[in-house]
């Protein structure tokens, strides 16, 4: 089981949102391959050859703290070529999207992560087992685009990209062992669901907002570092050949780890 955060800071206040899907979430695509079990403890997408499925989250999110615990297709990925994508995205032409995609691998080897942030307050951080994994902070005083005014929902999905994700498409998903399910619980959001909305909480007579002003500290950054060297495969602001004529202005150092 892996405990998935994506974790973004500002100087709001935040209101905190207990999870239970029947109540959080919309099933948005995949009809019957997509359901809310256990009283709305537990939600399943699942894949077979005729169609994936999907999620979305009810309310919008500016910033905070999203927590999910997702587990993928069983045994790596039990011969799927399937994406799971779990992300936060607006609406738009010139949408926010903050994801992270786990790609099937028929070769039973780990799976792949990508993490991606498309944007149009001060740093976005991506955790897995509340490790993190990468950082990406504010430079907007580059010219850089940052996702803080799109409110954005929670989206999550499974579905067949065998024609990419594997081996640049040479493998195909093995159907005789679908359908393959993805399976979803204990969801909490301690978010802003838009600027003008947030206002302080607390629990147990203590702020639950802490998220607002955290930061990477000494251990964090050595946990990224270590990550980074021992499973980080790629890493666009060391791509000279996409960028020959230079990388992008967050790639400077310690914009972007």
């Amino acid at each position: 089981m892996l405990f998935f955060l994506l974790f973004v800071t500002s100087l709001m206040a935040s209101t905190t949102f207990a999870g239970n899907f029947y109540n959080d979430f919309d099933i948005t695509w995949g009809g019957p391959r997509a359901k809310i079990l256990n009283g709305g403890q537990l939600l399943t997408l699942s894949l077979d050859r005729a169609s994936g499925s999907g999620f979305r989250s009810k309310k919008e999110y500016l910033f905070g703290r999203i927590d999910m615990q997702l587990k993928l297709v069983a045994g790596d990925s039990d011969g799927t070529a399937g994406v799971t994508a779990y992300y936060l995205s607006s609406q738009g032409a010139t949408h926010d999207e903050i994801d992270f995609e786990f790609l099937g691998n028929v070769s039973g080897q780990p799976y792949i992560l990508h993490t991606n942030v498309f944007a149009c307050t001060r740093q976005g951080c991506f955790l897995v087992d509340n490790i993190p994994i990468r950082e990406f902070n504010n430079a907007e005083k580059l010219g850089v685009p940052y996702p803080k005014s799109q409110p954005m929902r929670i989206y999550s999905s499974l579905w067949n990209a065998d024609d990419w994700a594997t081996r640049g498409g040479l493998v195909k998903t093995d159907w005789t062992k679908a359908p393959f399910t993805a399976y979803y619980r204990n969801f909490n959001a301690n978010a802003c669901t838009s600027a003008t909305s947030c206002s302080s909480t607390t629990k147990n007579g203590l702020r639950d907002d802490a998220w607002r002003t955290q930061e990477l500290d000494a251990w964090s950054r050595r946990r990224l570092r270590w990550v980074q060297k021992n499973y980080m495969i790629y890493n666009y602001c060391s791509d000279l050949k996409r960028f020959a004529q230079g990388v992008p202005p967050e790639c400077r150092p310690s914009r972007v780890h």
